[in-house]
């Protein structure tokens, strides 16, 4: 990225739903909300509708800022099974539109153009793409005509040990921020995603959270979610329920080191863990 297109970068206006979100002293947190029966994390606890929508109104009272819906399993460490847009919908559509109403933005958890256009025609604010632009042609386009937030997510198809992932990262987001200028996305509607756990190694994982700050030069606002993820094990086993401590240390160090937006399905444990480090940096 140059350094010009840099300068414009960090001068972008925000959305004026991401200045919203993130004039917090912490960082926003969005809560997880998986209508999928196959969840790496909750193993499908929420796919039933009134379930579901049970849980994110439990979310929006612990705190979460955001409700990210997702209705395909993106867990990525295999065994997910891909569906269609229109599964995706047909799970989507008993709770969208229920979730919405609770009066906290909802962003949709897709890498598919046709069912992020459902969710925002039901009411979901900001698109979250797990594959940064760079899956679906047509996602980039809709995001520009919708003039949303969009999550823009670094992902491979797999991990390669051998790679500089840092390096990886960079030129990834240099091609979805072409791609994006190329629509006609302002830059202040982008928020950029490392992807933890998605195409990376355990130790790649430890340091996109390490080098975070590097992401920062690009000028636009970082999402974090290390929740839950298989990483954690690699220092002790533990299984995704298991591993909120984790968790917490992994968002509290993303924290420090620039994350504007934690994603989170431990969302209690999280807000608490953001405010107490505030209230302890204050007292400086």
């Amino acid at each position: 990225m140059s350094a010009t297109a840099s300068a414009e970068t960090a001068t972008a206006e925000p959305h004026p739903l991401l200045r919203k979100l993130l004039s917090k002293p912490y960082p926003a947190v969005m809560g997880v909300l998986n209508v999928t029966p196959d969840s790496f994390s909750d193993g499908g606890q929420y796919f039933a509708p009134n379930r579901a929508l049970a849980h994110a109104q439990r979310l929006i009272a612990e705190g979460a800022d955001i409700i990210d819906v997702g209705a395909e399993s993106t867990r990525p460490y295999g065994g997910a099974r891909p569906v269609t847009a229109e599964t995706e919908i047909a799970r989507l559509t008993p709770v969208l539109r229920d979730a919405v109403a609770l009066g906290v933005p909802v962003s949709i958890d897709s890498m598919k153009s046709e069912v992020a256009a459902f969710a925002l025609d039901t009411g979901a604010a900001i698109v979250n793409d797990v594959w940064g632009l760079q899956r679906d042609a047509g996602m980039a386009t809709l995001v520009a005509a919708r003039n949303v937030p969009v999550i823009v997510m670094h992902n491979r198809d797999k991990a390669d040990p051998a790679i500089d992932i840092m390096q990886d990262m960079l030129a990834f987001f240099a091609r979805s921020l072409e791609i994006a200028g190329h629509a006609g996305i302002p830059r202040g509607n982008i928020v950029l995603d490392p992807g933890i756990g998605f195409g990376k190694t355990s130790d790649q994982s430890k340091i996109a959270l390490a080098r975070l700050d590097e992401l920062k030069s690009l000028g636009l606002p970082i999402l974090v979610g290390a929740s839950r993820k298989r990483f954690i094990a690699s220092v002790g086993p533990a299984e995704p329920e298991e591993r909120i401590g984790g968790s917490i240390a992994a968002h509290l160090l993303a924290a420090q080191r620039g994350a504007d937006i934690i994603r989170a399905h431990d969302v209690a444990e999280i807000v608490q863990a953001l405010r107490i480090m505030v209230a302890i940096e204050e007292k400086r």
